[in-house]
Formats: structure tokens, C-alpha cells, sequence
């Protein structure tokens, strides 16, 4: 992921920052607790493609 890109990224439902997750691939609004995929470096930042988080990956990015 570009860092550029991720500087300028933010979610679309809140507008809140982003967290890159390099392992799976994906951006995180912790706001939200979405997960935003990324496909062929592409991220996918429509809300129907996001995933919610678990209450374990929600409360491990609290800490």
C-alpha cells in the first residue's frame, strides 16, 4: 500500500484515518469498526464490501 495513498484515504461513512492491515490486506476504521478490502492494490472503499470486526479485532486495536 502506498503511503501517499493511505496519507489521503479516509473512510467513507465517517471520514475518520485508516489502519493498513498488511497481513490481510485491508484498511480499518476503527470509528466504524469496518474492514475495507484491498484487491490487486486497489481499495475497495464501498461500504457493502467492507467486513465487520469482531468484538476480539475491535478490542485488540483499542489497546
Amino acid at each position: 500500500m502506498d503511503k501517499k495513498l493511505l496519507d489521503i484515504l479516509a473512510c467513507p461513512l465517517c471520514k475518520s484515518s485508516l489502519i493498513y492491515d498488511k497481513d490481510k490486506q485491508e484498511l480499518i476504521c476503527k470509528a466504524d469498526n469496518l474492514a475495507f478490502p484491498i484487491r490487486d492494490d486497489i481499495p475497495v472503499m464501498l461500504e457493502d464490501e467492507a467486513r465487520q470486526l469482531s468484538f476480539e479485532e475491535a478490542d485488540a486495536l483499542r489497546k
